[in-house]
């Protein structure tokens, strides 16, 4: 990850237990509701259910250059809004949320508004842990039950729908596993589980986050591996392939499609831009052949599948705030696209 692409945060310490967490540079069905986290439930709030197809965006707790937004000016056709960062504190395996003022908040109650007016409008609202300078470490039982039970309570104060999981310096599937099953049984069946691993970590079912996306996968809702910063990487057929292309878009999805998650649990992540991540970036057109190649066996490249993955969950993005400085170019070209899948 290019860290030019997230500046430090004054008020946080980068290392140690104090860490500003940050992310690589880097469907549509009836909107029936489900009971959400029980600080929602408390409050009479109820939860609408992700999409069939669905785009997933994150939202910037900080300023680096993109678009400053509140997370009401989050563009629409985002349908998971994924909110970077949480911040670890000096316990193992809790987390914190610290809302940024350079976001434009008056209060954390403001915040909390526009969280319930997204939910309002059909919309998940997560809180996500890890990034390229971020890492929360969940090691053993003890600090898979911090990290459950600080997770939990955040989803009680602000009224996240879930977690997703990018924790780019390691994760270990046995313990993780555990505090995401304790999490689970806290929030209920409405909660909203992303993760956003590397390449590297998605290349074989012996890796830890394969390992750990298979362990929950009962409770995942979407992997939505990051398709950027990365190099070539082998496919599902063995052969290798070049970052920003069609073919690396299906081949690395078809690795997890053959090897246990369900093609609604698999998404395509890619940059909003090209200042969204070191390298990378490829065009909207792109990711809808994609997409396409998946789902229905149309516009591939080179490689095509063997079979085709009408299920499959849709597309994700870094970030919200870099595709509001591109015009909101990617929204605009792929959120339609995703939610008109079969």
């Amino acid at each position: 990850m290019d860290r030019t692409h997230r500046k430090k945060r004054n008020n946080k310490i980068l290392g140690g237990g104090g860490v500003a967490l940050a992310l690589a540079v880097g469907g549509f069905m009836a909107a029936t509701t489900l009971a959400g986290s029980a600080g929602a439930a408390e409050g009479g709030q109820t939860r609408a259910a992700v999409p069939a197809h669905a785009v997933t965006g994150y939202w910037q707790n900080f300023d680096n250059g993109a678009t400053v937004q509140k997370l009401g000016d989050v563009q629409d056709g985002y349908d998971i809004i994924a909110v970077a960062f949480a911040d670890s504190t000096a316990t193992a395996g809790e987390i914190e949320f610290n809302l940024a003022p350079e976001v434009g908040y008056a209060s954390e109650d403001d915040f909390k508004a526009d969280i319930a007016a997204k939910q309002a409008a059909g919309k998940s609202v997560i809180i996500s842990v890890g990034g390229e300078l971020g890492n929360v470490t969940v090691n053993d039982s003890a600090s898979a039950q911090k990290f459950a039970d600080s997770t939990y309570a955040l989803m009680q104060e602000y009224g996240f729908d879930g977690v997703d999981i990018d924790l780019e310096h390691g994760v270990n599937a046995q313990y993780m596993g555990e505090a995401l099953k304790s999490l689970s049984e806290k929030a209920g069946d409405g909660l909203v589980l992303t993760m956003a691993p590397q390449t590297i970590d998605m290349q074989n079912t012996g890796t830890e986050y394969f390992k750990l996306a298979l362990d929950v996968k009962d409770i995942l809702t979407v992997v939505n591996m990051q398709y950027y910063n990365s190099g070539s990487m082998l496919g599902c057929d063995g052969n290798v392939y070049a970052q920003g292309t069609v073919d690396f878009l299906t081949g690395l999805a078809c690795i997890q499609l053959e090897n246990g998650l369900d093609a609604d649990q698999v998404g395509i992540g890619v940059p909003a831009s090209t200042s969204g991540a070191g390298s990378g970036y490829v065009d909207p057109k792109i990711v809808n052949d994609a997409l396409d190649c998946l789902t229905k066996g149309e516009n591939c490249g080179s490689f095509k599948p063997g079979k085709t993955y009408p299920q499959l969950r849709g597309a994700m993005t870094w970030s919200t705030n870099w595709d509001a400085s591109n015009g909101d170019n990617w929204v605009n070209s792929v959120a339609p696209h995703v939610h008109e899948l079969p």
